[in-house]
């Protein structure tokens, strides 16, 4: 574009990845922002300890303005704040705020401003509202000048145009190679394979399928679980757990082990096309992924060539049981690859760059006022 936009962001948090799926990809996208000379304002309430357990400073590519999580006049003062911004956010999973927020950012909408609803977690937003025909999300989503979402392809941009959305696009996840990209191996992170995630309702089910029930198949091989929450689950005695790993180690958590697991949330896997953070991350890292099965990877990576892909844990165990460290080191070179090509932020801004431009044209002329 011509001129680099002011974007107004509100959002979980930039600067916390604790209990905070979204940072990766906020991060990615921002900084690609950032690069191709826009400027982004992000909005983030100081709540669920996140400020607390901070994993980098305050960017210098985007703005980080940190607000009190507890009452509504904080938030309705951020929302006036920005005003005048070329294109407002609103991300979904907030976590405080929500209900308000999305609401409060349609007012900001005049020509030459778009108003976006930005939603990390589709499969559960669109569940919600075919839940409850109450929902007052139901009818702001018409009124967005434009619906974002992380994943979810095809089916659901459909799902959204029957709630009235105007358009719906995807911006899938990617990898930022600035911040994701082969180390030298950590002892700490030594295992044949691993998994990262925090324990979600609707993900517990899946790991005890494709990764515990994996460890169990074939104990003789070391299995190491990260991520916040699981410190009480029952795990084989072959699986090891770390606990939260900051961003910092990630890198060191995806490079060392023989593989690298991904587990899609039960909802994710439904909707297919929605590759987690942690498949860029560990592409980027040169892993070799293992991941469950869903609709749309091919989209993405190869399978048999740049990613394995197993329906149950048996299949995760006998991927394992077969696979060599030369053959895991070529699926890894593979993965890095294909996503180095076509998967990083960099493309996602752009793609999100042109259909802005489009869409601002408008705003300008003031058909989509």
């Amino acid at each position: 574009m011509s001129k680099g936009l002011n974007i107004a962001f509100f959002g979980s948090s930039l600067v916390s990845a604790y209990w905070n799926g979204a940072a990766t990809y906020y991060r990615g996208i921002v900084r690609a922002l950032h690069e191709r000379g826009h400027r982004v304002t992000f909005y983030e309430p100081d709540a669920y300890g996140r400020q607390r357990h901070r994993d980098i400073a305050d960017p210098e590519w985007a703005k980080v303005v940190v607000y009190p999580g507890e009452g509504d006049e904080h938030a309705l003062r951020m929302v006036e704040s920005a005003r005048g911004a070329d294109l407002i956010v609103k991300a979904s999973g907030v976590g405080v705020f929500d209900t308000l927020l999305e609401a409060a950012v349609l007012d900001l909408q005049r020509p030459g401003s778009l108003v976006a609803f930005w939603d990390v977690d589709a499969p559960a937003t669109l569940e919600r509202m075919r839940q409850d025909p109450a929902d007052p999300f139901r009818a702001c989503v018409p009124r967005y000048d434009l619906v974002l979402t992380y994943g979810g392809g095809d089916p659901v941009v459909r799902a959204y145009a029957e709630f009235g959305a105007e358009t719906c696009v995807p911006i899938y996840n990617a990898l930022d190679p600035a911040t994701h990209h082969p180390v030298p191996p950590d002892p700490r992170f030594e295992a044949d394979l691993s998994f990262l995630g925090n324990r979600l309702p609707d993900r517990e089910a899946r790991v005890e399928e494709f990764f515990l029930a994996a460890a169990a198949r074939v104990p003789d091989r070391r299995f190491l679980l990260g991520g916040s929450g699981w410190e009480d689950k029952a795990m084989p005695s072959s699986v090891g757990y770390v606990g939260h790993v900051y961003t910092a180690d990630h890198n060191a958590f995806n490079c060392t082990p023989r593989a690298v697991l991904n587990v899609s949330r039960e909802s994710m896997a439904r909707y297919g096309f929605s590759p987690a953070t942690r498949v860029f991350e560990a592409a980027g890292a040169g892993a070799c992924l293992i991941t469950d099965a869903w609709e749309g990877i091919a989209l993405f990576l190869e399978p048999g060539v740049e990613v394995l892909v197993a329906d149950s844990g048996e299949a995760v165990a006998e991927h394992l049981a077969r696979l060599s460290q030369a053959d895991a080191q070529l699926l890894g070179r593979a993965a890095y690859a294909r996503v180095m090509a076509g998967h990083t932020y960099a493309h996602r801004a752009a793609q999100l760059e042109a259909l802005l431009e489009g869409r601002h044209a408008l705003s300008l002329s003031g058909l989509a006022a």
